[in-house]
């Protein structure tokens, strides 16, 4: 790559990241449907031409915006769950994790909260793709436990489903907390996700045991 070509390169990226974060601070704001292209190329100093050259529209902006903030937390959540120590312990560092995550980056989750059911369709279906992801990755990691050994796939899912809504919900109630009373929010998630925990040690007891297949 010629020094002109990577420096072309290089202000493309500014120049995209730009608009993300005009984006995102005039989402602090309003909704991404009612956001316009003009609003934010403003913002971000650039024209509406080159706008275009980033983004097809608001949406696929919103979309990037969707990537930017989940996409980080595959690497963060695969690296708790690969720790080492008891798996209760390492789901409980997830909260510590993911409360460090919104804390840095409050503006991204807020546009999260807000979107996921909002009114772009694109957008709420790339939040949704991207927290079944997360589903997905939880159910692998929590299969190569003992504890999971008689579990079958449906299950599984449904458990890292139940991981993945707590880590909205206390997403969620990071973004809500008044100063000085996250810590107490992080408590109260570790208790939740500590219930989670043991309910699954018992899932398969009694009733609750899957048949063999054949009956019996």
């Amino acid at each position: 790559m010629s020094h002109t070509t990577g420096t072309r390169q290089a202000q493309k990226l500014r120049t995209r990241q730009c608009l993300l974060d005009a984006a995102l601070r005039l989402l602090e704001h309003q909704s991404l449907s009612g956001l316009g292209l003009r609003e934010v190329t403003r913002a971000a100093g650039v024209t509406p031409t080159a706008f275009y050259r980033h983004f097809e529209d608001t949406a696929a902006l919103g979309v990037a915006l969707v990537d930017q903030t989940l996409g980080s937390l595959h690497g963060l959540i695969g690296e708790v769950l690969a720790g080492t120590g008891i798996s209760e312990e390492r789901l409980e560092r997830s909260v510590t994790a993911i409360a460090g995550h919104v804390a840095a980056r409050p503006a991204h989750f807020r546009f999260i909260a807000r979107e996921q059911h909002g009114g772009v369709a694109e957008v709420r279906a790339a939040i949704a793709a991207q927290l079944a992801l997360f589903v997905t990755e939880v159910a692998d990691a929590l299969a190569g436990e003992a504890e999971s050994a008689l579990w079958s796939r449906e299950d599984l899912l449904m458990l890292g489903g139940l991981h993945v809504d707590h880590m909205v919900i206390t997403a969620s109630a990071l973004l809500d907390a008044t100063p000085g009373t996250e810590e107490e929010v992080v408590r109260v998630a570790r208790r939740r996700l500590r219930l989670i925990t043991l309910g699954r040690r018992h899932w398969l007891d009694d009733e609750g045991r899957t048949p063999p297949v054949g009956g019996g």
